[in-house]
């Protein structure tokens, strides 16, 4: 799943250790996000929403993903 956390993260300063320190969660699953690797559940897409000031849907690329989703 495309998500916008590296582009955030980059803008706001931060280093994925730092979000991951946010958000209760390793480094490395900020980098399996990051890469796509991995889809943050529902609990962290809503943390690391908060932390960037941004909607779940902006921060995941809902519509997007959805429409890519639809597309396949």
């Amino acid at each position: 799943m495309k998500t916008r956390v590296r582009e955030l993260r980059t803008a706001a300063q931060m280093t994925q250790q730092q979000l991951a320190d946010l958000v209760h969660v390793s480094s490395r699953t900020i980098i399996s996000i990051e890469k796509g690797q991995y889809s943050p559940s529902l609990m962290l897409a809503y943390r690391m929403a908060k932390v960037f000031g941004v909607s779940v849907e902006e921060l995941c690329c809902l519509r997007e993903n959805c429409e890519l989703e639809d597309t396949v």
